[in-house]
């Protein structure tokens, strides 16, 4: 992961307390979980993701465990390396950190599938990538569980469940009602802790989908 500057500027940091982890802590950190960061599904959340030292940190080591198990059978790795993105969300009160935060994940991963599968990458592959990632890593408040460019819309989250070995099932939720639900309870986002976790109702759900066919839903 590239080394990210602490500090874009005084007045942003005066204005929106941004001020950015080093690599060396972030590493640190994640060094704490590290059996979660290499699990392939399990989600991650950073309600202050910046350009995300975290996240990206996070899609390295998840990608990484990707490539040494499936990359022998492209469409495994596909479907893997959509899981691995698909774990991963963000917010950010500044619309250009959530820009370049999507970039930067997308970029890991297209390094890397580029590397591997060179001309046969698929380009319906990296649509989804995009797609999730758009979805996932939000431009809003998670103060206030509000999107920051339109205000009164909530916050919204899609899950993205396997349902077999090519399929994925989209569940939107609010943040906020997830917040409620299960945060308070030490719980994680969208948890699969069974019936010790209340989950609301989603606010809207999805057919079954190709995970190569993601980017279709809005069409």
């Amino acid at each position: 992961m590239s080394d990210h500057r602490q500090v874009k500027s005084k007045t942003r940091v005066a204005e929106h307390g941004e001020v950015f982890t080093h690599e060396r802590e972030v590493n640190a950190m994640l060094d704490l979980i590290k059996h979660e960061t290499e699990r392939i599904e399990s989600r991650f959340l950073e309600p202050a993701c910046g350009t995300g030292n975290f996240l990206a940190e996070v899609l390295c080591r998840k990608l990484a465990v990707v490539e040494s198990r499936y990359r022998k059978i492209q469409l495994d790795y596909e479907r893997y390396a959509v899981i691995a993105i698909s774990s991963i969300y963000g917010i950010d009160l500044l619309e250009d950190n959530v820009e370049e935060c999507r970039n930067r994940l997308y970029d890991i991963f297209d390094e890397q599938y580029t590397r591997l599968f060179k001309s046969k990458c698929q380009d319906d592959c990296r649509q989804s990538v995009r797609y999730i990632l758009k979805q996932n890593i939000i431009h809003g408040d998670a103060l206030t569980f509000k999107r920051v460019n339109k205000p009164k819309e909530p916050i919204i989250f899609a899950e993205w469940s396997p349902v077999n070995s090519v399929m994925i099932k989209r569940r939107d939720y609010s943040f906020e009602m997830l917040h409620n639900s299960q945060f308070g309870s030490d719980a994680g986002l969208f948890s699969d802790m069974g019936e010790e976790v209340f989950i609301p109702d989603p606010v809207r759900e999805y057919p079954a989908t190709h995970f190569l066919r993601l980017h279709e839903h809005d069409e």
